[in-house]
């Protein structure tokens, strides 16, 4: 696998060494995107978070969504712009990652699921795979233990069949590590689609016919769902889905659980994606009727 110490400039990231709690890890301060031009990498500071952050007052804690899912877009885009390999960038993706997890942890978010690797992003470069891979592992192994006193249960979900036997490993552990955690259930998919979901929740229920334990006319859209893998959380659908970087699509992500959730998309650069950006994003949702297909009188 591509190894850290090839020659790639990478942006200084905690050591997986690192005892200090999630709340309280370095992160780059969000950019404006008329501030990505030219442009030096920005210097990195370290804020302390010792208490749960308060919800802002413009938003209301019994209109929270359950589920908030992200396609955190862009990490590319902005190492570009920096002129910094795409590494940097994913590596820069990774902070805002841990302050979405802090605000969901703090507000009452039930279950974050972030779109990590499509199973599209097989046809990327080796390097950039392999990269992302190995950042995944760091990632995982340096925040674990935090995982497991901050309450958070971590899930993965997407073919793992295809990743390296050390990450089908690793999510094991980590998976059965925070099982009884319940502030926040972070799923991430990786080696995902929306289609491979589907495709493999028909496969099981095929299965289930030819064994004998599911007759044809049964099949209705409640077995299906049973068969999906984001049915390892109680709140399956998200409520609400962000998108970073201005594109207005939802890129072969959670295709079935989508048909009612709210869309939000947002023009920052992932790694640009900050608590003003989240509250903007939980605003709308807050704002917006959810009608399912039917009237209100």
């Amino acid at each position: 696998m591509f190894s850290l110490r090839c020659p790639v400039p990478l942006l200084n990231t905690p050591s997986s060494s690192s005892s200090s709690s999630f709340y309280s890890r370095s992160y780059y301060p969000p950019c404006h995107r008329s501030q990505t031009r030219g442009l030096a990498v920005t210097k990195r500071r370290t804020v302390a978070v010792e208490s749960p952050e308060p919800i802002p007052e413009e938003l209301a804690a019994e209109l929270m969504p359950k589920h908030v899912a992200v396609i955190m877009d862009g990490n590319g885009r902005w190492a570009k712009l920096r002129n910094l390999p795409a590494s940097a960038g994913h590596q820069a993706g990774v902070q805002s990652l841990r302050r979405m997890v802090t605000l969901c942890c703090s507000w009452g978010i039930k279950v974050l699921t972030v779109f990590a690797f499509s199973t599209d992003n097989w046809a990327r470069p080796k390097v950039e795979v392999d990269f992302l891979l190995r950042l995944f592992e760091r990632t995982i192994n340096s925040e674990i233990e935090a995982f497991k006193r901050e309450g958070i249960r971590i899930s993965v979900i997407g073919d793992s069949s295809k990743l390296p036997e050390s990450v089908q490993k690793l999510i094991g552990s980590a998976e059965e590590d925070t099982k009884q955690n319940s502030k926040l259930q972070l799923i991430v998919a990786l080696s995902y689609s929306g289609k491979y979901d589907v495709v493999q929740a028909c496969k099981s229920v095929a299965k289930k016919v030819k064994d004998g334990d599911l007759y044809v006319d049964d099949i209705d859209e409640n077995i299906i769902e049973q068969e999906l893998e984001t049915n390892i959380t109680e709140f399956p659908y998200p409520d609400l889905l962000i998108r970073t970087s201005g594109e207005l699509r939802v890129s072969n992500f959670l295709l079935w659980q989508l048909a009612y959730t709210e869309l939000y998309f947002n023009r920052e650069l992932w790694p640009d994606f900050g608590k003003d950006e989240f509250v903007e994003a939980l605003t709308s949702f807050q704002q917006r009727q959810r009608r399912y297909g039917g009237r209100h009188s």
